[in-house]
């Protein structure tokens, strides 16, 4: 009997995901356990296998297509059936053409016009790649990337860019008025959409703001950075997985009616993408040290902007860090990733005159914003929190570099 291959859910939020590749065409024997599709959800990018062996009868869908959760994708003809019948009977679900898979491209950036890539079958490549490209006019139908399966991510875009690789010509200056650019709301965006307004309507957010001196975090950085190559945002994970543990309340979500307070502590970080903004988890990251955080930090953004994150690597996050002072942010309100009680927002350091031990000096300032949710914690406890934090970071955050 032909079996269905549906599109599966992961996560509990996910309610569609995006169709970005084939692994296999209409006509292919395919084992069972074997990757079929890859689908791009809100959050990952994931390799569906086929539940069972035969050959693949018929794909419904065509690359780029957004498909509900537990809606058939694919059919999978068994061992004695006749593919034909079993095609034909899915002849009308079927939602458009599907390309085949491309086939592997030698490892050099083409300068062949776009039809060709339309002619070979489409390139496996990220969203954020597709962007790059298409700000610097590259062609990427000759380029093999170091993706999984050959997959163009953002860095093999960089690379061709930063090596003066292939680009076409700059068009001639005309008159006519640029056009205004229409963008789906879809896939990460839209989910970023749906979060945002949901947690600010499902909650009682408020944000307290604090200013600290973090001289001292400057030198213990250059201390530190003798031994590993660390971030400011490195030490300031830290600094919040501690504090979370003096205060529990900030660790905590709110259940229906129940506030249920997380024995593991879980620091997500804010990465941002062309496409949207992830939040890849540091799991268990006040058991852990400075040096574990820093090369778990770089490895999760990594992953990210190569679209290579696993589920587990993007859940169960109890609170979040953004640190938008790489983009010269002094201060800002951050939104809560929900179901989390609390995100600490990060600005900028800046060098201004201020009060140091009676006498008006140089320091290096920066403004560390909290959002939380007023159901499940008061502003005083919050401000405690926040407090520690700033503490932790005034006196260069000076806790051990060995795990606990």
């Amino acid at each position: 009997m032909a079996v269905e291959v549906v599109m599966p859910k992961f996560g509990l939020t996910m309610t569609e995901g995006t169709i970005q590749q084939w692994f296999k065409s209409e006509g292919d024997t395919i084992k069972a356990g074997e990757a079929l599709f890859e689908v791009e959800t809100e959050k990952v990018l994931y390799e569906v296998e086929a539940p069972a062996a035969g050959t693949v009868a018929k794909l419904l869908y065509a690359l780029e297509a957004v498909v509900g959760v537990g809606l058939p994708v694919a059919i999978i003809a068994e061992a004695g059936e006749e593919v034909a019948e079993v095609a034909a009977r899915y002849a009308d679900a079927a939602a458009a053409p599907v390309a085949a898979p491309p086939e592997p491209a030698p490892v050099v950036a083409s300068t062949a016009p776009p039809a060709a890539e339309e002619k070979r079958g489409r390139v496996p490549v990220t969203p954020a790649a597709r962007k790059l490209a298409k700000e610097h006019s590259i062609d990427l139908s000759g380029v093999t990337g170091t993706g999984p399966r050959g997959r163009i991510t953002r860095e093999d875009v960089q690379k061709i860019i930063d090596s003066g690789g292939p680009a076409a010509p700059p068009p001639a200056p005309t008159a006519t008025p640029i056009a205004a650019e229409d963008i789906p709301l879809r896939g990460m965006r839209k989910v970023i959409a749906e979060r945002m307004h949901q947690s600010l309507q499902g909650s009682a957010q408020l944000t307290i703001s604090t200013e600290v001196d973090v001289t001292q975090l400057i030198d213990r950085r250059q201390e530190v950075r003798q031994e590993f190559t660390v971030t400011y945002t490195d030490f300031i994970v830290q600094a919040c997985a501690h504090a979370l543990r003096q205060h529990p309340r900030m660790n905590a979500s709110l259940e229906g009616n129940v506030i249920h307070v997380h024995n593991d502590i879980h620091v997500g970080l804010a990465v941002a993408l062309d496409e949207g903004l992830i939040v890849p988890v540091v799991r268990d990251a006040d058991k852990k040290s400075l040096k574990d955080i820093a090369a778990e930090a770089k490895t999760l953004a990594e992953k990210a902007r190569a679209s290579q994150l696993k589920l587990e690597e993007v859940s169960g996050g109890t609170f979040t860090v953004s640190n938008l002072g790489m983009y010269g942010v002094d201060a800002f309100t951050p939104i809560i990733n929900a179901p989390q009680s609390g995100i600490l927002g990060v600005g900028r350091i800046v060098e201004k005159p201020v009060s140091y031990r009676g006498e008006v000096t140089k320091r290096s300032m920066m403004v560390l914003s909290l959002t939380f949710d007023h159901r499940v914690i008061d502003g005083a406890p919050a401000g405690a929190f926040l407090q520690t934090v700033a503490d932790l970071l005034a006196h260069g955050n000076r806790i051990s570099l060995d795990a606990r």
